[in-house]
C-alpha cells in the first residue's frame, strides 16, 4: 500500500526529538541520542560551542536532512511522515546570514507571505523597528537593497528578515544564531524585535 504523506496540524506547536542519532557521514555521527522537548509557546535555547551540531538541529526540523534513528515530533506527528511544504509553512526561520532578493524592501518583506497587503507589510516593518529607516530613504520601500542585500547594514537586514518573519506569522520560530554577525549595540535593538516575534510562539533559539 503507498503511504501518502498529510499535511502537518499545527494545533499547538509542541516540538520534541526523542532519541535522534544523525551523521552526515556515517563515519561521523554529529548527534548521538539527543532528546529534547520545547513545550507549545515557550523558548529553548540550544547552546554551545562552533560545530557542537547546534545548527544541524535546526536543519533536521526544517527537513533538509533525515535522521538516522529516533524521532522528531511537532504536536505528536512525527516529520517524516508529512509533507515538506506544509512543515515548512509552520516554521519561520531568521538565520544568522538573511538571504535577500536584488529586488525592492517591499519584496524582500512580501516574500513571507505571498500575496499580503501593503497595510500587512507596512505593519511587519513597524513591528520589527525598521519602518523609520526605511522611510528616511529617498525610495522608501521601493528602494532596492542590491545582490544579496548589500545595501543594507547588517541589523537592516535582520530586521526585514525579522518582519517578513512577522508577516508569515508561522506558530514556530527558530532563531538560527539570528544576531551573531552583529555588533552588540546592533544586537540589543534587534533582541527587542526579536521578543516581541517569539512572544506566544513556540521558539528554538540556536546560540554561542
Amino acid at each position: 500500500m503507498l503511504f501518502r504523506s498529510k499535511p502537518i496540524a499545527v494545533a499547538h506547536g509542541d516540538i520534541e526529538f526523542k532519541n535522534v542519532v544523525f551523521a552526515y557521514d556515517p563515519d561521523r555521527i554529529i548527534l548521538k541520542g539527543v532528546s529534547f522537548r520545547v513545550p507549545a509557546g515557550k523558548t529553548v535555547a540550544v547552546v554551545g560551542p562552533t560545530g557542537a551540531g547546534k545548527s544541524t538541529i535546526s536543519r533536521i526540523l526544517y527537513r533538509f536532512y533525515d535522521i538516522q534513528s529516533g524521532s522528531v515530533t511537532i504536536d505528536g506527528q512525527d516529520i517524516c511522515d508529512v509533507t515538506q511544504a506544509s512543515l515548512r509553512a509552520a516554521i519561520g526561520i531568521v538565520p544568522q546570514d538573511t538571504v535577500l532578493f536584488n529586488d525592492t524592501i517591499r519584496y524582500n518583506i512580501g516574500y513571507g507571505r505571498i500575496g499580503a497587503s501593503e497595510a500587512e507589510i507596512l505593519e511587519a516593518a513597524r513591528l520589527a523597528q525598521i519602518d523609520p529607516i526605511i522611510r528616511e530613504l529617498p525610495a522608501g520601500y521601493a528602494s532596492m537593497v542590491g545582490e544579496r542585500g548589500l545595501k543594507l547594514s547588517g541589523g537592516e537586514k535582520q530586521r526585514v528578515a525579522i518582519a517578513r518573519t512577522l508577516l508569515k506569522n508561522p506558530p514556530i520560530l527558530l532563531l538560527d544564531e539570528a544576531t551573531s554577525a552583529l555588533d552588540s549595540h546592533t544586537e540589543q535593538e534587534i533582541q527587542s524585535s526579536l521578543k516581541l516575534v517569539s512572544k506566544d510562539r513556540t521558539t528554538l533559539v540556536i546560540a554561542h
